[in-house]
């Protein structure tokens, strides 16, 4: 598939990852060409270092830290360095219907973010295992209200991962007015192959290297 690197994001949300693993994965992420290596926050600058384009996560994988706990992460992030944020929301708010809430949390994590980096990427998680199809698209609505990038559908360490009905419900919701990112359990060619056509426009994995090991198996044809 052409250009799939730049669909990947390289990840590693270990708890005891070490600074050799996380040059590694930078490494890699220069090797293969992926979009950015996706690392804990302490790691940020040591990422920057290495000239990669560097994502880091907020209030992952549970969400309900404070609002000002939340903002102040993303104000601090963006000035470490980080290119994007991917966000956890309080899937609390979601499940009682405050609306009005959580997009109060969604754009307090917006303009704490972009009044140091204008430019700074933001993905809301709002851990689509847990929620309902009209769930899923309100919440999208909400998050084009609050001036994000990205829906993200999964932590990855939440009920269960990314499926391809959840992009389909979301593109349903908001046509083109968010792009989707999906990530849980995608680890071969196939499977990001499949996500891909379905509209997903990246994909968060720790297997970005085994997934474009079986695009080359298939001499880069396989979604012919």
């Amino acid at each position: 598939m052409d250009n799939l690197p730049a669909y990947l994001d390289l990840a590693n949300h270990h708890p005891n990852s070490t600074e050799s693993e996380i040059v590694a994965l930078c490494a890699k992420v220069k090797e293969f060409g992926f979009n950015s290596a996706f690392v804990n926050p302490f790691y940020i600058q040591l990422a920057k270092e290495q000239g990669v384009r560097v994502g880091t996560v907020v209030a992952f994988p549970l969400g309900q830290e404070t609002l000002s706990v939340k903002s102040g992460c993303a104000e601090s992030y963006a000035s470490l360095g980080a290119d994007e944020l991917d966000v956890s929301l309080n899937v609390g708010y979601i499940k009682s219907g405050k609306w009005a809430e959580s997009l109060v949390e969604m754009r307090a994590v917006v303009e704490s973010a972009r009044r140091v980096n204008p430019k700074i990427v933001i993905k809301f998680i709002p851990e689509t295992g847990y929620l309902t199809p009209d769930e899923i698209k309100k919440t999208a609505d909400l998050m084009v209200d609050s001036g994000a990038d990205f829906f993200k559908t999964c932590s990855g360490m939440g009920p269960r991962g990314a499926t391809v009905e959840d992009v389909k419900l979301v593109r349903e919701a908001i046509a083109n007015k968010l792009m989707i990112k999906v990530a849980g359990g995608i680890e071969t060619y196939e499977q990001a192959v499949t996500f891909i056509k379905a509209g997903a426009d990246r994909i968060g994995t720790s297997h970005a290297v085994e997934i474009l090991e079986g695009d080359n198996q298939t001499g880069g044809k396989g979604d012919e």
